[in-house]
């Protein structure tokens, strides 16, 4: 056989083409996690505060909303809705800068924050074990996906 022939260039460009699909997953998951996760742990010199939890919607929940340091006024403050949020609740919260959106802190809100990247770890461990043929690492990525996930069920 010869060493450039059709069959092993068609399987390399199928290793690269997976590699690649992998990649993209753990990117977007990162980039969706880095949205809210950005805020909580880079959170020096932002507003922190707490908020309580008077009225949800679809999507957000807004209530009254209480500094932890002198800061402006605050007429709306939203906090994304999700499961852990219920009507009530006081919540630790650290303020987008410029905006009136909160962010849960504290390890339930960090936790919270990275599960785009537990979801991303658990597709890319597919494509890593099935397309690659990398069982350990997918073993590996499936395994911090799991663990990440399970940890934010438990936290939240």
């Amino acid at each position: 056989m010869k060493r450039n022939s059709p069959g092993r260039m068609l399987t390399h460009a199928r290793k690269a083409a997976m590699v690649l699909v992998a990649l993209l997953l753990l990117v977007a998951g990162f980039s969706s996690s880095w949205g809210n996760a950005q805020h909580i742990l880079l959170s020096k010199g932002r507003e922190h505060g707490t908020l309580t939890v008077a009225r949800c919607d679809d999507e957000v929940c807004t209530g009254p909303y209480v500094p932890k340091a002198p800061a402006p006024e605050r007429d709306r403050v939203t906090i994304d809705r999700s499961v852990a949020v219920k009507k009530g609740v006081t919540l630790a919260v650290v303020l987008k800068p410029g905006t009136g959106e909160a962010v849960r802190t504290g390890p339930a809100g960090g936790l919270h924050a990275w599960l785009p990247l537990g979801g991303a770890l658990l597709l890319a461990a597919l494509v890593i074990g099935g397309g690659l043929r990398l069982t350990r690492l997918a073993w590996l990525s499936a395994s911090a996906g799991g663990a990440l996930l399970v940890a934010s069920f438990l936290v939240l």
